[in-house]
């Protein structure tokens, strides 16, 4: 009897750990301007783990979280992050974008994009979580995440496109976070904000 109460408390403890997500874009609770981002290391095209702090040790970070390669919204976005990434490195900043894709996914993004920044997988969604900006994902999504994402076990989520702005530190000093998928932040408001800080 006492296995069967253990089995049972373990499912429900399972199931309540897995509805942990929003289920909606609209429903996030984002880390907020002046919070610290969380120390969680993720894998780079080559899949190859990287240690987050040390990565944005060295400069100030223009971070952005995107749904993957197979949303064109994501694409146009990072390719026109590409062309204003000379400007940002004349400011000191580095691009970093993080994506649910698997590495190998990740490497098909940055050759069709072609884009000179760092790609992060962050396939598990322990990121975009610690950030409060993952939520479940639509059923009607799982085939898009299914080909992209590493781990296959995990609850399927989708990050809300964000774009953190970060010191050396890792404390958040600019946000632009939007649940409608098609809104981004233009080059030229990215551009003036950075200017200012």
């Amino acid at each position: 009897m006492k296995r069967v109460f253990l089995f049972l408390f373990f499912v429900s403890n399972s199931l309540i750990a897995q509805s942990n997500l929003p289920s909606s874009a609209s429903d996030i609770s984002p880390l907020l301007i002046g919070e610290n981002v969380p120390n969680l290391s993720l894998k780079d095209t080559n899949g190859k783990s990287v240690n987050f702090s040390d990565l944005i040790s060295s400069k100030k970070t223009i971070l952005v979280f995107y749904r993957g390669g197979w949303c064109p919204y994501c694409n146009t976005h990072l390719s026109a992050l590409a062309e204003t990434e000379l400007q940002l490195i004349a400011q000191g900043y580095q691009i970093v974008a993080i994506s649910p894709d698997s590495p190998k996914s990740l490497m098909e993004t940055q050759t069709k994009e072609k884009l000179n920044y760092t790609l992060l997988s962050d396939s598990d969604g322990e990121f975009a979580k610690a950030f409060g900006i993952a939520f479940q994902a639509p059923e009607n999504y799982g085939k898009y995440l299914k080909k992209s994402s590493e781990n296959l076990n995990t609850e399927l989520y989708i990050p809300v496109p964000s774009l953190f702005i970060l010191n050396q530190s890792g404390t958040i000093i600019f946000e632009y976070i939007s649940p409608d998928y098609k809104q981004r932040i233009t080059n030229d408001l990215l551009l003036s904000v950075v200017k200012s800080l």
